[in-house]
């Protein structure tokens, strides 16, 4: 039972962390344009193939 006590706390606290660490992310404008990063790979760029 006191372990419970102990990891239960821990847990609820990593879960925060997750939690702000994802609202950061959103609020930085990680992901603005999920589509852009997949679709530029698909463009050949000239200046790229010499």
């Amino acid at each position: 039972m006191t372990g419970l006590a102990f990891l239960i706390p821990i847990a609820l606290l990593m879960g925060a962390a997750g939690l702000a660490a994802f609202f950061w992310a959103m609020r930085d404008g990680q992901y603005e344009d999920m589509d852009g990063a997949a679709a530029r790979i698909l463009i050949y760029d000239e200046q790229d193939a010499s």
